[in-house]
């Protein structure tokens, strides 16, 4: 079932089963919020296992740099604004993967990585990509990388 993303009353609505709900919840409150201020956009996710094409267009994504993350994916979201189409994973670990794919001609394609405050970085993640800290209203400091995509999706 579709669960909009209230970033005001954090709720940990389809997070339930990871160990750190809370602090997914918090991260995932942040996205919506950004979604929100920049494109009135409202974040809408869905039970991973209700969509399957989502989180199998990530993980074809995610082989090309040889990322089989073994996590349990529990909600996914998938949606374009302002010309950009967004495919999101929240894993039970406290990860979220992003795939930002510009439907423009020459537009921005990358992935990235946020973690939930106080998530270490996975091992699969920890040796390959440099983390950086920005802070966040909802989610008090967040991890995160990027790479930029080689092909087109």
């Amino acid at each position: 079932m579709p669960y909009k993303v209230d970033f005001e009353n954090i709720e940990t609505t389809g997070l339930e089963e990871s160990p750190v709900a809370k602090d997914l919840a918090k991260l995932r409150a942040n996205e919506a919020r950004y979604f929100w201020n920049k494109y009135q956009h409202e974040l809408v996710t869905m039970p991973a296992d209700e969509v399957p094409e989502i989180l199998n267009r990530v993980q074809t994504i995610l082989k090309e740099r040889n990322l089989d993350l073994p996590y349990k994916a529990l909600e996914v979201s998938d949606f374009a604004a302002n010309n950009v189409r967004w495919s999101q994973v929240y894993y039970d670990n406290g990860l979220e993967v992003s795939v930002i794919y510009s439907l423009d001609k020459n537009g921005r394609h990358s992935v990235s990585f946020k973690l939930a405050h106080g998530i270490d970085v996975p091992t699969e993640l920890n040796k390959k990509f440099k983390f950086v800290h920005q802070r966040s209203q909802a989610a008090d400091k967040i991890r995160s990388a990027y790479f930029i995509l080689q092909r087109n999706y």
